[in-house]
């Protein structure tokens, strides 16, 4: 008499079970942080009982979790309108065709150099957009590595501060002005660039990804250390301005306001520096989408989808990843260049881990490869922790959930498609979900 198989439970129970589950989970772990604050009476130190939080999160775990079994489905369900996400048979959402992108791509460039004269840009929104820009080169210098080439790099702030600090100690030593500079701090990041790739060239994946991490941090340590040459935790201040064809940005006789009849505002400096961070990061985008055509950008694409079949082809892998790291270095050397004289100050604290992750986050969540998906990206995720600020408390848990929200629904970034530069006949758009996890 054969045994009839165990049925797997409905599925509401199902999704009911493991919510209060994952509630449990989050229940334990909130309790004795959010749950207690500690808050300085006088001499003593007094407890302060948050248990309405700890509710409150608990609730959110729980409804999260019954939705994303619902919605996103298990190993025995559908998700829940499976049809919002994926046309069937069609290609999934979030992969546009070339002819969509270049309109984006224009129309985005020309709100971009308009955006100074717009009647709402103010002070404060004009910065907004600097810090944007800087990280959308950085972003696009990165994406030479990981997106392009297939090598996961943790360190990329490394070379962000390499080219900072070039540009401060060539003012403070050899009082070279800014565009001076630019060129050999971008040099020096790429030769350290070359020198981080020599170790690694034997290396992928999660071990790659470590020894990127740890030369990341030893930049840092050797900058908060080396306090006779580089200042140590007390940074370098005083650092030079661009000007405009030697023109400076100051108030008086031969100021820019004066020699252009205009009267004199702090803006005008803001505004110069935006175009400059902007002419940077287009350049930065210009010379990426040339070298994906050429050879070099092609064995980087063939690096990243199998190593192997990439060496099978003859392909120089030593010099492909040496490139890819020297490169994508030299960008970030640029946008650690303008990052220096934009503050006027740097310091090691300006490059931890976190910034590295942060860019990181926005090329996964943008696209692996995708240039327009980065820029999407670094405006939701730089933007959107402007528009979060007042919540203080809680705008990491929002980004948090947002970001896991992404990587769940579209879990190779918001533009998921791979373009390869090199066709037969017809160019023919290749969907992320059409690449097997762990191979780029």
């Amino acid at each position: 008499m054969s045994v009839a198989p165990n049925q797997p439970p409905g599925r509401i129970v199902s999704a009911l079970v493991d919510a209060a589950l994952a509630a449990f989970v989050a229940l334990a772990l909130a309790a004795p942080v959010m749950g207690l604050k500690t808050y300085v009476a006088g001499t003593e130190i007094d407890l302060e009982p948050r248990w309405e939080l700890v509710l409150w999160a608990t609730l959110a775990v729980f409804v999260g979790r019954l939705i994303f079994r619902l919605f996103m489905g298990d190993t025995h369900n559908a998700p829940i309108g499976q049809k919002w996400f994926r046309r069937k048979g069609g290609r999934p959402l979030g992969s546009p065709t070339t002819s969509v992108v270049k309109m984006l791509a224009v129309v985005g460039i020309v709100f971009a150099a308009a955006f100074p004269f717009m009647p709402f840009a103010d002070r404060y929104l004009l910065d907004l957009g600097i810090l944007v820009l800087t990280y959308i080169m950085l972003g696009w210098g990165l994406n030479i590595v990981v997106g392009l080439a297939g090598l996961l790099d943790l360190g990329y702030v490394a070379f962000y501060a390499v080219g900072a600090y070039s540009f401060a100690l060539l003012a403070e030593y050899f009082d070279l002005g800014f565009w001076f500079a630019l060129p050999i701090a971008g040099i020096l990041a790429c030769f350290w660039g070359v020198i981080l790739g020599f170790p690694v060239l034997r290396l992928r994946g999660d071990y790659l990804a470590i020894v990127t991490l740890a030369f990341g941090e030893i930049i840092r340590v050797v900058l908060l250390n080396w306090y006779e040459f580089t200042g140590g935790p007390d940074g370098i201040s005083g650092i030079p301005r661009p000007t405009l064809f030697g023109i400076e940005f100051s108030r008086g006789e031969g100021g820019f306001a004066d020699i252009f009849g205009l009267e004199y505002s702090s803006t005008h400096r803001i505004i110069f520096l935006y175009y400059v961070i902007l002419g940077l990061a287009l350049i930065t985008n210009l010379v990426t989408l040339r070298l994906r055509k050429l050879p070099v950008g092609r064995a980087w694409e063939a690096l990243r989808e199998d190593e192997i079949a990439c060496r099978s082809l003859g392909i120089n892998t030593t010099n492909t990843k040496l490139t890819a790291f020297a490169i994508g270095a030299m960008f970030g050397g640029f946008a650690g260049s303008f990052f220096a004289t934009r503050q006027g100050f740097i310091s090691p604290e300006s490059f931890t881990f976190i910034e590295s992750a942060l860019i990181l986050a926005i090329v996964v969540l943008g696209g692996l490869g995708s240039q327009i998906g980065v820029v999407i990206a670094a405006l939701v995720m730089i933007g959107g922790f402007e528009i979060f600020r007042e919540l203080e408390q809680f705008r990491m848990l929002i980004f948090g959930l947002l970001m896991v929200t992404i990587m769940i629904w579209r879990p190779r970034g918001l533009i998921a498609s791979r373009t390869p530069t090199a066709f037969l006949h017809e160019r023919k758009q290749i969907s992320a979900e059409n690449v097997s996890e762990g191979h780029g």
